[in-house]
């Protein structure tokens, strides 16, 4: 899902970026694709009494699956916006509240109670302290201009929206190459995992994470989900 970020510069490595190295951080890719993953599995770990059913009950149920991705695509694209516009409102009004501060030492204080939480770990109070005022100054000149959506926040809805429906792609192919419908469905589901610890491996790489554990913790969290679905007749 989305999370609130402020249209920052991703992070890109060397060479020529992708346009998703150009629209989400890594952090927000691999949540993006992480969401849309799951989104899948929700629907076909369950799905082979839909499948064994006829051929008609499949393809209703792949164009399901790709109705919702689609749908919940457009909805995360737009929320990424949302909160791209909510973050910088919120940075426009600490200025405002800078601006309208007769006191130096309020307006530290605002800026302290804003930025602490995210500074206090990479820096000491000192170095805060003289940060805090020298933003402060440029707080006190800065222009206000109106809050609005730039070309950065719409790269970032269509990178999220690609991410999100682009993982159905794994759930169709085998419907498309294999004509017994229930092994399509298995392969389908195999290819869903395989993706899930190539997701957890990336993650943990961007976190400085130990990548098998990461990758296997969320293999085996899709495998528990298999596996209840398969107890359950699915």
């Amino acid at each position: 899902m989305t999370n609130a970020h402020s249209s920052p510069t991703p992070v890109t490595a060397p060479g020529r970026p992708s346009f998703l190295d150009r629209a989400l951080d890594p952090t927000e890719r691999l949540g993006e694709a992480l969401f849309g993953i799951i989104m899948v599995l929700s629907f076909t770990l369950g799905a082979s009494v839909v499948v064994k059913e006829s051929h008609d009950a499949t393809k209703e149920l792949l164009i399901a699956i790709l109705g919702c991705n689609l749908a919940w695509g457009l909805i995360d694209g737009g929320m990424y916006v949302v909160s791209c516009l909510f973050e910088r409102s919120v940075q426009l009004r600490l200025i405002e509240a800078v601006q309208r501060s007769e006191r130096d030492e309020d307006a530290v204080a605002l800026v302290a109670r804003t930025l602490d939480d995210r500074l206090e770990q990479f820096t000491s109070p000192t170095e805060r302290a003289r940060l805090y005022r020298e933003l402060v100054e440029r707080f006190r000149v800065a222009e206000l201009a109106p809050v609005r959506v730039t070309k950065q926040d719409l790269l970032g809805a269509v990178a999220t929206f690609w991410l999100v429906t682009a993982s159905v792609i794994p759930t169709l192919l085998p419907f498309l190459v294999l004509d017994d419908r229930l092994v399509a469905l298995r392969v389908s589901n195999a290819l869903q995992l395989a993706l899930l610890f190539a997701v957890g491996w990336r993650c943990a790489r961007a976190t400085r994470r130990n990548p098998w554990l990461f990758g296997s913790a969320l293999l085996l969290f899709g495998l528990a989900m298999v596996g209840i679905a398969l107890a359950l007749g699915g």
